[in-house]
């Protein structure tokens, strides 16, 4: 008897919880759905995602190592968890920055439709009201991108210099993205909460502008007949997004050593101080060399089509 109404209660709960989510709006489905879409394909190539920010910072132990060697000591160091160190903050960070791109979007649209009419309805329209979307998102979600990148950075017993021209000082170990906050808004306040926004602002035009070109005249160059194909469309995409990805990725690197920097440098005579996003890009070509302004770029393909 107990067992039977149990298992009613049970089955009602079940049926209201599926009630509910059918009276949500068609956004808030597509929300919710693409969040823990992107929570899984993020988790699933975190491995390779930390790796790649290793590499572009340049983290002492690993700046002369490929990706498998970097895979194989991140084990011995940290064993399975190690691999996923930061992923959370990536995972918190999908659902509100989905969610300020998509609802944006149509603001700037008709924004720039009503206010911008020589723009005329076209193409630019979306390229615009996209980047602008973009800037938007990226800007009130980026604390937790630069807490995602201050976590990966740190790697359990490997010791850090006080000095050295590949790292940038001593970093506070970190317990979690509360303490990554924490800690950071003691550094500088809000503005220590956005290092290295500049060249991700910079990048959101040209490639979102590289992205667009590059798909419309693939598609343009495929067969009438296979035009409507889905696959098509999703190859031609991931194309376009592998070149524009490329052609901005610098940007990247720039944006990652700024995250991880401290806010004042250890000694007198450092000499590689990121202020600025085109300051950097030439610091690191004298520094580093301009093959580190590429560094990690084939891991970031994954990226590209898990995006």
């Amino acid at each position: 008897m107990g067992s039977s109404q149990e298992s009613t209660f049970s089955s009602a709960s079940t049926a209201a919880q599926v009630n509910a989510l059918g009276l949500l709006p068609v956004y808030a489905k597509e929300l919710i759905a693409g969040g823990a879409a992107g929570a899984f394909a993020k988790t699933a190539v975190a491995p390779l995602e930390r790796v790649k920010i290793l590499l572009q910072t340049r983290t002492r132990g690993f700046q002369s190592l490929g990706i498998l060697q970097s895979l194989r000591k991140l084990w011995q160091y940290e064993g399975v968890r190690g691999f996923y160190k930061g992923n959370g903050a990536s995972v918190l960070r999908i659902v509100p920055y989905a969610a300020l791109h998509y609802m944006t979007y149509e603001q700037y649209r008709c924004w720039i439709l009503n206010n911008a009419p020589s723009v005329g309805t076209g193409p630019v329209v979306d390229l615009l009201a996209g980047s602008a979307a973009g800037g938007t998102a990226v800007l009130c979600t980026y604390p937790l991108d630069l807490a995602r990148t201050k976590l990966a950075y740190q790697v359990s017993n490997v010791a850090q210099p006080v000095n050295s021209l590949g790292n940038f000082g001593r970093q506070p170990v970190y317990n979690g993205v509360k303490d990554v906050f924490k800690t950071v808004y003691k550094e500088g306040g809000v503005r220590s909460l956005y290092r290295g926004i500049g060249p991700t602002l910079i990048g959101i035009l040209p490639y979102a502008g590289l992205k667009f070109y590059i798909y419309e005249d693939l598609k343009s160059r495929v067969p009438e007949d296979y035009k409507r194909s889905v696959i098509l469309k999703l190859s031609c995409g991931a194309l376009a997004g592998l070149f524009g990805q490329t052609l901005t990725y610098p940007l990247d690197v720039v944006r990652r050593q700024m995250q991880v920097q401290n806010k004042q440098p250890q000694n007198a005579n450092d000499a590689f101080r990121i202020r600025g996003t085109f300051q950097g890009l030439f610091l690191i070509i004298r520094c580093q060399g301009w093959r580190q302004l590429f560094a990690g770029l084939s891991l970031n393909y994954v990226k590209v089509i898990e995006d």
